[in-house]
């Protein structure tokens, strides 16, 4: 669990805790970041060459999202990015990929191709991405704002937090201008 910083926000966060479920609490304590903080220092490269890092992502509204091939809920998941996400998102000021956690791009490129998805993808197989953000569980979904800081961050898959997402990215978006 993050260390509070005072005596007041140590009785919040265990109030916060004691209120989950123990899979939410399991959760909870899996998340090294949270809503409002800085994005850790990332970078990737895609499938297709294309290399980000903080430089060319300053600016721009991102969505990290992080998944296995194997993982029932990011299958599911994976076609509403697709589908209420990327083709629908096409914005100068949008960037998003979806990070294969412990996979490598041969793996990665072998997925892409057999579901047809066009979403970038990135490797991750030795979780040096993935454990900035979190310790398990996936799927997981990051907006970074335009100011690099964390606008929403979930844990799984279900629509009604998939919907806050988008919400979370078209507010985004207007704020920085675009869309």
């Amino acid at each position: 669990m993050p260390k509070p910083k005072s005596c007041l926000a140590s009785l919040l966060l265990c109030v916060f805790a004691s209120n989950l479920s123990a899979a939410e609490q399991s959760e909870f304590e899996s998340s090294l970041t949270k809503v409002g903080q800085q994005v850790p220092e990332i970078g990737w490269e895609t499938l297709d060459g294309q290399k980000f890092d903080a430089k060319t992502l300053h600016g721009k509204i991102v969505l990290v999202n992080f998944f296995a091939t194997w993982c029932g809920p990011c299958m599911q998941e994976m076609p509403h990015l697709q589908k209420h996400v990327f083709e629908r998102v096409k914005d100068k000021h949008f960037v998003m990929v979806a990070i294969g956690r412990e996979h490598n791009d041969a793996e990665l490129k072998e997925f892409r191709k057999k579901h047809q998805f066009t979403i970038p993808i990135a490797a991750d197989p030795g979780r040096k991405i993935y454990g900035r953000f979190a310790t398990q569980y996936i799927p997981r979904n990051y907006v970074i704002a335009a100011d690099g800081k964390i606008a929403f961050q979930s844990v799984g898959y279900n629509e009604a937090e998939f919907k806050k997402m988008i919400d979370v990215i078209d507010k985004e978006l207007k704020k920085a201008g675009a869309k």
